[in-house]
């Protein structure tokens, strides 16, 4: 027994050593696991090299490699912004330092002339996808992370199958995490139609239970069709994202359509995941000479930025240029995230924003669909509340990721406002710029808050002993949410 303790006392440290000198873990997240490996030291190890153990020296070079690297891509992909009509606009003007800090961080180039469809529901947004899938002429590339297989993924599949027996070329990457409910005969069905298909970190031996890199997701929604349509948010190809669970109900989420020059950046970032997929034994240059970079014409008024972040990158990019919206407002911020789990530096921002006199308002999820990660949330909402900052609960279920400064700028995408998107997963956030998009959004925005209750003091004082308790515990723990 003596001999049991004295290893799980060293593995313990030798984690410790790891979080710090190797994986070089942020202090708020090592005692969090500091926390959990004292008070649960057994389950904790375990629960550790599955969930909180970093990527490993080969992943990481393999990430860092995955960007197009060839030298063809890269000409080509210079003399393709070249053409690109980039015109000044007044009201791009007004957002010009936070284009620069994207572009100068993340490497997000602007691209103008785009014409934007909002969903704030699956069923619309499916609807059109199918269209789309249908009328597609030569290229269909989709990652999600969750593409279920039930009546939704069913349905989408099937119109994949058809397309891709029709010689278009479908390319699919699902998350092994969030679509670990679909067995693997789901997506060969594809495969021996023709098309090709992609698990974003696998598990080890193919046991869907035993998958070391599961702490780090691909929370990515995008879809691009015949390199001139793409779609990006929060909704996935799941029966749940169409508002069929009763317990969730409604389901309020917010997704885009871009046509325009945005569809080059989300084509960009799904290829460079295609690459990392296949390992790097796939010449970037098919991709220049085989018609997936096809010549845009101007669609819209919309100006954008494409933003990615993950564990691949050096800085935070989405958290980082969300930040830098909050501070840069001049009158209004309306935040919408069904997980309110945010790290320091987001909220002081928020915080610095509403000291400085700009108008704040957080909409949460009045029903949640993670206990744990609500109790959390509700915790720092209290912060906000606290402050005398507005913060609604929407009816039912919202899993809508936005966040819109004045009327000049919104980011939409797959980010939520907490440590995991921010730190851990795969994210994609689309930044819009211009007065029509924000005036349209900004309408939905105040549809939102009629669909809401206001929270006060009042409602905290009235809950439980135990729920503040627990509210406490989560808080603890919320750099691993």
């Amino acid at each position: 027994m003596n001999v049991f303790i004295l290893v799980i006392m060293v593995l313990n440290i030798l984690a410790i050593i790891a979080m710090i000198f190797i994986e070089r873990k942020k202090p708020q997240a090592i005692i969090s696991w500091l926390a959990i490996l004292s008070l649960f030291p057994v389950l904790g190890f375990i629960f550790y090299v599955l969930v909180g153990a970093g990527l490993s020296i080969t992943t990481k070079h393999r990430l860092r490699r995955k960007r197009f690297l060839n030298n063809d891509y890269k000409n080509f992909e210079q003399e393709l912004y070249q053409q690109m009509d980039t015109r000044s606009q007044d009201e791009i003007d007004k957002v010009k330092n936070l284009i620069n800090y994207n572009y100068s961080t993340s490497g997000a180039r602007l691209l103008v002339n785009n014409d934007i469809k909002f969903y704030t529901n699956g069923v619309d947004k499916l609807e059109d996808l199918k269209k789309d899938i249908l009328d597609a002429k030569h290229t269909i590339n989709l990652e999600y992370f969750i593409f279920a297989s039930d009546k939704t993924g069913n349905e989408v599949m099937n119109l994949l199958i058809e397309k891709a027996k029709q010689g278009v070329k479908v390319k699919l990457i699902y998350d092994s995490i969030g679509s670990i409910k679909a067995k693997r005969s789901f997506f060969r069905k594809l495969k021996k139609a023709g098309g090709e298909v992609c698990e974003f970190f696998p598990p080890f031996m193919h046991i869907r239970l035993i998958n070391l890199k599961m702490n780090y997701r691909n929370h990515r929604k995008v879809v691009v069709i015949d390199g001139k349509i793409g779609y990006t948010g929060g909704i996935n190809i799941s029966d749940n994202h169409m508002g069929k669970n009763s317990k969730l109900n409604p389901w309020r989420d917010t997704h885009i359509r871009i046509e325009g020059q945005g569809v080059y950046g989300l084509q960009s970032s799904f290829l460079n995941h295609w690459l990392f997929c296949n390992k790097g034994k796939i010449d970037p240059e098919i991709f220049v000479n085989d018609g997936y970079f096809p010549p845009v014409q101007n669609k819209g008024s919309t100006s954008m930025q494409i933003i990615v972040s993950g564990p691949d990158t050096n800085e935070q990019n989405i958290k980082n240029a969300m930040v830098q919206m909050i501070l840069s407002a001049k009158k209004k911020i309306v935040l919408e995230t069904p997980y309110f789990v945010p790290d320091d530096i987001f909220l002081e921002a928020l915080k610095i924003a509403h000291k400085s006199g700009v108008d704040l308002t957080l909409i949460i999820p009045k029903v949640p669909d993670k206990k744990i990660v609500y109790l959390a949330t509700l915790s720092f909402a209290k912060e906000l509340v606290d402050l005398g900052i507005k913060v609604y609960r929407h009816n039912g279920f919202l899993h809508s990721k936005v966040l819109m400064v004045d009327d000049t700028a919104i980011t939409i995408g797959s980010c939520n406002a907490d440590n995991r998107s921010f730190a851990l997963n795969f994210e994609l956030n689309a930044m819009l710029y211009g007065n029509k998009v924000t005036s349209d959004f900004e309408k939905i925005l105040e549809e939102d808050i009629k669909n809401s209750e206001l929270i006060n003091k009042y409602f905290y004082k009235q809950k439980s002993l135990i729920n503040k308790f627990l509210q406490a515990i989560m808080r603890l723990f919320a750099p691993l949410l």
